[in-house]
């Protein structure tokens, strides 16, 4: 297989040269680097100048060997111009779209067009099959039949790595998780507030909203962290403090829209947290059939969500009994981010040799 370079703009390298971070892309990036790690090279991440890492090495785009890299962009929009400025220095740069987010609803038709095109022009590796027929019908919708026909698109679920789960520590108070790191609209964390609150008036219950730095800051979060029974606060600092985190918390209710995944979902449940989730297909992707604790409305998430906190132990066994064993090990076996990294490694050697 050949070096990877991995692309996405917004990544951060701290001072020791490690990727900074708890986000899905920061996650995603890392994930990618120790992939690129596995085939022999030093992995490559572009950036602004050229600088050794740890583990890997930053260069400038133009800086890249293109004829023995493949350049995986998490930044979709931009491939066609990196094709070019590869292009420089290669007859035929090798160069895949990373698709890791639900395919954008842009207003304007040129982002639109150019997501489109790019999807079809370079191969597409999705980090979902909800995400890939997305990207498929993308391409359907704005492309001509004959560039649509050439598309090449796969996908495999991320997963996360098994062994990061702890043994539970169940709380004397019920702990309910707030399951993103942002306060966007699509999350709907309103709705998630408003249910809360009147589970609270019912029951004694913490919540725990661990959000991304930027929304830290924000109106919504200031007003709900005067709330004496919710801690708002920054991202956990190391993976482990966040799987102790997920081994003390009693439940989370989803009320997010969309997800092209939903990792932070998966990773909840395989801990043990009881997952309160919206009827929706990204989230009838995530757990078995007969999934008992889907929501229709608020006053179903209110209900699904007191049940949850009241009797756990209950909730959980009911989740064994569906499974016939243990739900956690039926959401690591579905879920075991090895599946990623043997089929994104087949998927590259198909596609670029």
């Amino acid at each position: 297989m050949k070096r990877l370079a991995i692309k996405w703009d917004q990544v951060v390298v701290d001072p020791d040269g490690r990727v900074g971070g708890h986000d899905a892309g920061a996650t995603l990036v890392r994930r990618l680097l120790r992939l690129g790690a596995h085939n022999g090279f030093a992995p490559t991440l572009v950036g602004p100048a050229t600088r050794r890492c740890d583990g890997f090495d930053q260069v400038p785009l133009e800086f890249v060997e293109a004829e023995s890299t493949v350049v995986v962009n998490l930044d979709v929009l931009d491939s066609m111009e990196v094709w070019r400025t590869l292009r420089g220095c290669c007859p035929q740069p090798a160069l895949m779209n990373f698709q890791w987010a639900p395919t954008a609803r842009y207003a304007d038709k040129v982002p639109q067009l150019t997501e489109a095109l790019s999807f079809a022009l370079f191969p597409t590796f999705a980090n979902s099959e909800r995400t890939a027929s997305e990207v498929r019908e993308v391409i359907h919708r704005w492309t001509a039949p004959a560039v649509a026909a050439e598309a090449q698109v796969a996908w495999v679920n991320l997963g996360f790595r098994v062994g990061h789960v702890q043994e539970r520590n169940e709380p004397d108070v019920p702990v309910v998780l707030y399951p993103a790191i942002y306060l966007s609209e699509r999350k709907q964390p309103k709705m998630f507030l408003d249910v809360v609150e009147r589970v609270h008036k019912k029951v004694p219950v913490r919540v725990e909203m661990r959000l991304h730095e930027s929304h830290l800051v924000s109106e919504l979060a200031m007003s709900v962290s005067a709330k004496d029974w919710v801690w708002v606060g920054p991202l956990t600092a190391t993976r482990g403090s966040y799987w102790e985190a997920l081994a003390s918390t009693t439940a989370f209710l989803a009320t997010a829209t969309e997800e092209s995944y939903g990792l932070a979902y998966v990773e909840a449940l395989a801990a043990g947290v009881i997952g309160i989730l919206p009827d929706a297909g990204w989230a009838h992707a995530l757990v078995p059939e007969g999934y008992p604790f889907f929501w229709h409305s608020r006053d179903e998430a209110e209900a699904l969500l007191l049940r949850a906190v009241r009797e756990p132990d209950t909730c959980r066994a009911e989740l064994d009994a569906l499974v016939n064993g243990q739900f956690t090990a039926w959401i690591a076996d579905k879920h075991d981010d090895h599946s990623f990294e043997e089929v994104l490694t087949r998927q590259l050697v198909e596609w670029f040799g």
